[in-house]
């Protein structure tokens, strides 16, 4: 069983989150009509099964919110995989939405990095989510997740659909590093 089931309590934010990499039914409740959407395209994507409830200082604005659940989204992908014994450890998924072009490159190595080329597109707004925190999202989830990753923007275009094919192509690309074809552990090092 590759789950994990983490609770992060802070003076911001409250999350509880349950993960199950091979899949299952999903339910989120956040306080983000649009990351909402975002989550549910990501476990369905990726073919994860995400439960999650998250309550934070949105009075404030939705920052501390989706970084938090970056960070226990992060925590609990790096615990779920254990010694990551058998993955497949390299993702690579490039996805069109429109006018808008998206790829990300990853890496499940236990060295932690996160770059965006392209940066200068995530400005303005998706519904109620400023498209900046797409990138505040992905660099705690990677932190704490021990994951390298490239985002790299091919072609911009509006807001919804440049978040949107963000999150399906780190969906699709988690989805292939994660997969099990093998035994071992995928590293010369015998470690990751």
């Amino acid at each position: 069983m590759r789950t994990a089931t983490i609770k992060r309590e802070t003076k911001e934010t409250t999350i509880e989150l349950a993960l199950d990499l091979d899949g299952g039914p999903s339910s989120i409740t956040i306080p983000s009509g649009f990351f909402t959407h975002m989550l549910e395209s990501f476990a369905r994507h990726a073919d994860v099964a995400l439960n999650l409830k998250a309550k934070g200082d949105v009075h404030v604005d939705l920052h501390h919110t989706i970084e938090d659940i970056g960070i226990v989204l992060g925590q609990s992908i790096k615990d779920a995989l254990g010694d990551k014994k058998g993955i497949t450890r390299f993702g690579l998924a490039k996805i069109p939405m429109d006018e808008c072009l998206v790829e990300v490159s990853l890496d499940i190595c236990n060295r932690p990095y996160f770059i965006i080329h392209g940066e200068e597109h995530f400005a303005g707004k998706a519904g109620d989510f400023e498209l900046d925190l797409v990138l505040e999202f992905f660099r705690a989830l990677c932190f704490n997740a021990g994951i390298t990753m490239h985002l790299t923007v091919y072609a911009g275009g509006g807001p919804h659909h440049l978040a949107e094919a963000s999150f399906k192509a780190f969906a699709r690309a988690l989805k292939e590093a994660v997969s099990i074809t093998g035994t071992d552990i995928p590293s010369t090092k015998q470690v990751l």
